[in-house]
């Protein structure tokens, strides 16, 4: 228990048979149960998810450290038999802990990146009831990203800026941090069959949450990187994230503003992404009149102009969608000065880090 609240660990392992072993002995055992999910790897992980969940579950600490529902294991291992992706494995996870009644679940993945010091840190928001998701942010400060690459670093900033549009957070940043913590309420009011099983899943879950208008809270974190390989295909990982985001942000206007109730945003969008987009087109073309000598200064002007009503358009649109969902955003979230619960990691983390993987 943590601060009156049940608590689970997801813990996501697909080729992770070096780290996912000392990610499952390093939760800190104020979690109740760890749903260790193995998407189907084709590596050892499988076997030492096994290993470890049964020495943990025979030792006499498990026994002290579970949850009221469940099957009174403090490790579940959970095997797909097929491939399913990131989001798959998430999603059992998440169905599994509510089936055994648990209050907050959170989800760490089995590389090792995410350091379980900080837990408390991502749970706070959900269990303090200022939020119903919350999600490590790596981006928030220079120090806590220093670890991270040129290139990862300007993916994930291009990934931010359209994770804005489509998620309706304009706040939040790093969207693709798996370091998260939701209640049992907001998965229950999911519709986890309607959000991708792909790595797509943290972004397109955020939507989501959005038109379901939970809370979303960002956590400072730092970013920890090791001797992990990702096993992303990035090519085809930015082409299918970013159409994802595209069909994403049309569903949420469609669902927020015109099924729901009609807001001006969506009047604002339309005439920004005409304006501005037939506005470039005619540049192009007058450009392209110029070049051949054709007189092409007026379709220029009027082009111009297009372009210009149509961004001034789409500012009004960001404004106006922004102001719609800033009460659902608390970012970033800064802790309460005071101590944690008397059952939190502070004099229990030690206790847990120091276990060795077999």
């Amino acid at each position: 228990m943590y601060k009156g609240k049940s608590v689970a660990v997801v813990v996501t392992a697909y080729d992770e048979a070096p780290f996912v072993g000392r990610v499952l002995e390093t939760v800190p055992v104020y979690v109740d149960r760890i749903y260790a999910v193995d998407d189907a790897s084709p590596d050892g992980s499988w076997a030492v998810i096994r290993r470890v969940a049964e020495r943990i579950n025979e030792s006499a600490e498990s026994a002290r450290a579970v949850a009221d529902g469940g099957d009174g294991r403090r490790i579940v291992p959970i095997r797909h038999e097929e491939n399913r992706g990131y989001g798959g494995a998430v999603k059992t996870g998440y169905e599994r802990a509510v089936d055994d009644g648990i209050d907050v679940v959170a989800v760490m993945n089995g590389d090792g990146q995410m350091d379980p010091a900080i837990l408390d840190r991502i749970l706070d928001p959900v269990v303090d009831g200022e939020a119903d998701y919350a999600k490590g942010n790596r981006l928030l400060a220079p120090e806590d990203r220093d670890s991270m690459s040129t290139f990862r670093f300007v993916g994930n900033a291009a990934l931010t800026g359209l994770s804005k549009f489509a998620t309706g957070y304009w706040t939040l940043s790093d969207p693709q941090n798996g370091y998260t913590a939701i209640s049992r309420e907001a998965i229950e009011a999911l519709d986890l069959e309607a959000i991708t099983d792909q790595y797509g899943f943290l972004n397109h879950v955020l939507t989501h949450l959005n038109v379901a208008e939970f809370r979303v809270a960002d956590v400072p974190m730092t970013a920890v990187y090791g001797e992990e390989e990702s096993s992303i295909g990035y090519p085809s990982f930015v082409r299918y994230v970013s159409l994802l985001l595209l069909r994403s942000f049309l569903w949420r206007l469609k669902t927020r503003y015109l099924v729901r109730s009609f807001h001006p945003a969506v009047v604002f969008y339309g005439a920004g992404a005409t304006g501005l987009a037939g506005g470039l087109v005619g540049l192009v073309g007058s450009l392209a009149r110029a070049v051949r000598g054709a007189e092409s200064f007026t379709g220029a002007v009027a082009s111009f102009v297009a372009a210009l009503v149509g961004t001034v358009a789409l500012g009004i649109a960001i404004w106006l969608d922004r102001e719609e969902n800033a009460h659902l955003e608390v970012s970033p979230y800064d802790r309460p000065d005071e101590d944690v619960a008397d059952d939190g990691p502070s004099d229990r983390l030690g206790e847990t880090a120091a276990r060795s993987v077999d």
